[in-house]
């Protein structure tokens, strides 16, 4: 009976070993995973030039990401208020003084980096902290910030929520009851979904009784909707200790000094949480954090591709109003228009990064122009209409010294405008798409088309081109020879 106990304990134990290598495997591949789709993000960024003109930061920062997964680097910031010790949480953690501390109102101005070795007396309670699990050479950095109410507050808090986005756990240090703003940091500060432990510094300064009633009055009120009680922890990062010294008289005397960090219990819980999901956290909040520089990345890039795409589309416009007004000929007004929306398609396709053939561009041009339905019929309606009086009036010109130029011109603008009006709706209607990825979407091309009609101010779009047609034909060369 003991033999089988035995041997179903060994096989229980087998499995425990089993699951958690399991754990360990399932662990790396998602970090590896995570690297190789930063890794991608930032190598495959289709910027040109000119569109990362503006974006260094952001490409700075996304390199950044890439470096941290490459080298396993935990990042781990302390905000609070003024006074509430974050700089000597930190030391204590370092076990030396790096970052400064003093009496001064806001010491730390900046935010400081720096890096935490662990030490193999950093083994707490049995708990292996040298080389964190699956982590070969692992890197934690400490990161300091500017107290979140000094002067200038503002402009700091905001250099401190940048960090926190970026961090992987934060350290938010009190020192008593909390107050109105630090509940309010602490509330943004959770918004970042990042892990938090709040830290009650400072323990050393209240009798045992009262401190207790500080941090149940935190743990049950403050913060009972933002953590946990697992997450806070009691400290004492610099305390006072009072020592008996004696003088040349023989006299006692007593003296306050700073004592050894009362620390450990801070320690224990930040180095239970690496050892437990520290790979998971870094590979979860680079991705978050990359993710959302990718989308300031990619909102610039769309906007300086709308811009551009906008001025062709004008250009576009203006070209075939020109092209349609100046040719008395029908047959040709329709296919010169055709040729100069093919023109623009090919042309957006290219300025979007989307390899497209005059075939597809063709096959586009149709799609859209069924979809449109209203705009293409009253185009090809009145340029039938259109042309062939704008021819008669041409012919008329020299038989009438002149006269029949104002009806000539006015049929010309009018039929350049319309003309104009379809090419600015389909460019509008292919920026869409080209925009999506070269793709409708679920509503399809008809639903796509219809909406940007209906957006579309036709009647102001068609003034604006009549009124710039008609400043061009004026000044036209062909125009003045005529008359």
């Amino acid at each position: 009976m003991s033999e089988a106990s035995d041997h179903n304990s060994w096989n229980f134990q087998d499995l425990d070993e089993a699951l958690m290598s399991f754990d360990d495997i399932q662990e790396q591949l998602n970090y590896q995973q995570a690297q190789d789709s930063l890794s991608n993000l930032v190598h495959h960024l289709d910027l040109t030039p000119h569109e990362k003109i503006g974006l260094e930061n952001e490409l700075k920062n996304l390199t950044e990401m890439l470096e941290k997964l490459e080298h396993s680097l935990v990042q781990i910031a302390a905000f609070g208020m003024v006074g509430r010790g974050k700089s000597s949480v930190l030391n204590g953690l370092l076990g030396e003084n790096i970052f400064k501390t003093g009496p001064l109102h806001g010491v730390t101005q900046t935010t400081d980096t720096v890096a935490w070795k662990l030490q193999q007396d950093d083994n707490i309670q049995g708990l292996q902290t040298v080389a964190l699990s699956g982590w070969g050479q692992s890197q934690i950095e400490l990161i300091d910030t500017p107290g979140i109410d000094e002067v200038d507050g503002q402009t700091r808090e905001i250099l401190a929520h940048h960090t926190a986005r970026q961090v992987d756990l934060i350290l938010f240090v009190i020192s008593g009851d909390m107050t109105k703003v630090e509940f309010e940091a602490l509330s943004q500060l959770r918004e970042a979904g990042k892990p938090i432990i709040l830290v009650f510094n400072k323990i050393d300064q209240y009798p045992e009784t009262d401190r207790l009633v500080i941090y149940e009055k935190i743990r049950d009120e403050r913060v009972k909707e933002l953590l946990s009680p697992d997450e806070i922890v009691m400290i004492a990062a610099s305390p006072l200790v009072t020592e008996m010294t004696q003088d040349d008289q023989g006299n006692l005397r007593q003296q306050k000094k700073r004592g050894k960090p009362q620390i450990e219990a801070l320690k224990l819980k930040i180095l239970e949480i690496l050892h437990r999901e520290g790979k998971s956290l870094v590979a979860l909040n680079t991705l978050l954090y990359a993710d959302e520089v990718n989308e300031q990345i990619v909102a610039r890039k769309l906007e300086i591709r709308e811009k551009a795409a906008n001025q062709l589309i004008q250009k576009a416009v203006m070209l075939k109003a020109m092209a349609i007004a100046l040719n008395p000929v029908t047959v040709v007004d329709l296919f010169t228009g055709a040729v100069v929306d093919v023109a623009m398609i090919l042309t957006l396709s290219r300025l979007y990064g989307i390899a497209m053939t005059q075939q597809a561009a063709i096959a586009l041009l149709q799609k859209i122009g069924v979809s449109m339905g209203g705009i293409s019929a009253s185009e090809f309606l009145t340029s039938l209409g259109l042309s062939s009086l704008k021819g008669m009036l041409g012919l008329m010109i020299p038989t009438t010294a002149g006269f029949s130029l104002l009806p000539y011109l006015s049929i010309a603008i009018t039929q350049g405008g319309v003309a104009g009006v379809s090419c600015y709706a389909i460019g509008q209607v292919t920026k869409r798409y080209l925009g999506n990825g070269a793709a409708w979407g679920p509503e399809g091309p008809k639903t796509v088309v219809q909406r940007i009609l209906l957006s579309l101010d036709k009647t102001s779009i068609l003034n604006r081109i009549k009124w710039e047609l008609g400043a061009k034909l004026k000044r036209d060369k062909d125009f003045k020879a005529m008359r």
